[in-house]
């Protein structure tokens, strides 16, 4: 955990309906946090404030979209809290619009914020849904703008809860840097706050001895290392990174997300993420992620 066992940490979950909250809740709840699902704004700082005086030193709240009147109020509430010197993480839970209709069409379940009449066919259905789920990004952009974003996206429950279990244990003083490989042919990530292409770079996948391996495994680091504008390519993104860190720090970020993206999300992006990673992990609380990777399921 973040602090010592006699202050209060405070997890905040917020994000998009179907985005994953119960999930990401469930592993703080593994963690050891007492968990509240659903609070209502207006019961926030009593409820911190109850527990503060209670034996509980853990607590992961979770709000979402049903509480809209009141949700203006949660930013001024963070600051406060922070303000006072408490330990306060919010984790924002975000999803395509692509990906959270098919969520709610699979499940059958109902938009907090969908109209209650009944639509004749399935465009129109999709239509309101959309309408619904911008509705909802509009209503919770000012807790996106300073939360830790995880996209949800494509990848699986369990690594979702594995991405917010990692991000919860990196210390919190100082700027937490998540850097993200992705494949462009699925989208860019939603959390990303930089986002580097490195299509142009030589690659793997045309090396058939190479093509089942990723950036993660010896022949490929070899062949990338041995390659001059993969090397040039990393001395960019660092020196770029480098120059504006500092700045971010000091603008009170909390968190910054560097995507690096190729077309298949299996070979250059994770190689420049891993290398990137052992560079900055020096210095910065640094996090990797594999969005391709991670989103395939278990091997038996």
């Amino acid at each position: 955990m973040h602090q010592s066992p006699t202050d209060l940490q405070i997890v905040l979950i917020t994000g998009m309906s179907g985005s994953g909250k119960s999930v990401a809740l469930h592993a703080l709840e593994d963690l050891g946090f007492y968990c509240v699902d659903n609070l209502p704004p207006e019961l926030f700082m009593p409820l911190v404030k109850l527990e503060r005086t209670s034996l509980v030193n853990w607590l992961a709240i979770a709000m979402d979209v049903r509480s809209a009147s009141a949700l203006p109020l949660v930013p001024e509430q963070l600051r406060q809290l922070r303000a006072q010197n408490m330990q306060v993480d919010s984790i924002f839970l975000d999803a395509s619009t692509d990906t959270l209709i098919r969520r709610f069409s699979e499940t059958r379940r109902r938009h907090p914020l969908s109209q209650g009449g009944h639509c004749d066919n399935l465009l129109d259905q999709r239509h309101a849904l959309a309408d619904a789920i911008e509705l909802e990004r509009g209503l919770l952009s000012d807790l996106r703008a300073q939360s830790h974003v995880i996209d949800s996206s494509i990848i699986r429950p369990t690594q979702l809860q594995s991405y917010v279990k990692s991000f919860i244990a990196a210390p919190a003083e100082q700027l937490t840097l998540v850097f993200e490989s992705f494949a462009f042919k699925r989208g860019i990530p939603s959390d990303a706050d930089y986002v580097f292409d490195v299509r142009m770079l030589p690659n793997p996948h045309y090396e058939p001895a190479l093509r089942a391996l990723t950036g993660q495994d010896q022949p490929v680091i070899e062949y990338l290392r041995q390659q001059a504008d993969v090397a040039l390519m990393l001395d960019h993104i660092r020196h770029f990174l480098d120059h504006w860190l500092p700045a971010l720090t000091s603008n009170h970020r909390s968190y910054v997300t560097v995507a690096i993206g190729c077309t298949g999300g299996q070979h250059r992006s994770v190689y420049l993420v891993e290398q990137l990673a052992t560079l900055f992990g020096t210095r910065w609380v640094t996090l990797k992620r594999h969005r391709e990777m991670d989103a395939r399921p278990p091997q038996n």
